[in-house]
């Protein structure tokens, strides 16, 4: 059975920080590209960062690079979004997700980040 538990999800004041944690289970994560994406209310869900199978190659949005950063650890399976300096435009549920060597995807439940403005 396949398993993306995010967590690490909250309020946090503007310029705050968060680190959100995704732990997968039933595939092969280290064989996976792993993504962390987000969907605000009343928006289409949009890629926020992204990390290669080999934590080489990163990629993030325009509008969270320099202040977000994607990480990986092969051993915990696990994939984590660090996020610092926290604007009022970041509010939203921040889904993981991962693609497999077989090019299956795979969505995690999402959790809620919450910055008052």
């Amino acid at each position: 059975q396949v398993q993306l538990i995010e967590s690490g999800g909250g309020l946090v004041h503007p310029g705050g920080s968060l680190n959100l944690s995704c732990v997968a289970s039933g595939f092969t994560f280290s064989l996976s590209a792993m993504s962390w994406y987000r969907q605000a209310p009343g928006k289409e869900r949009e890629a926020v960062a992204r990390i290669n199978r080999f934590s080489v190659a990163t990629n993030y949005a325009d509008s969270v690079k320099g202040r977000f950063t994607i990480s990986r650890d092969n051993a915990k399976n696990t994939v984590y979004l660090q996020m610092n300096n926290l604007r009022p435009a970041d509010p939203a549920v921040y889904y993981c997700h991962a693609i497999t060597s077989g090019e299956v995807q795979y969505w995690g439940p999402g959790t809620q980040v919450t910055v008052p403005s």
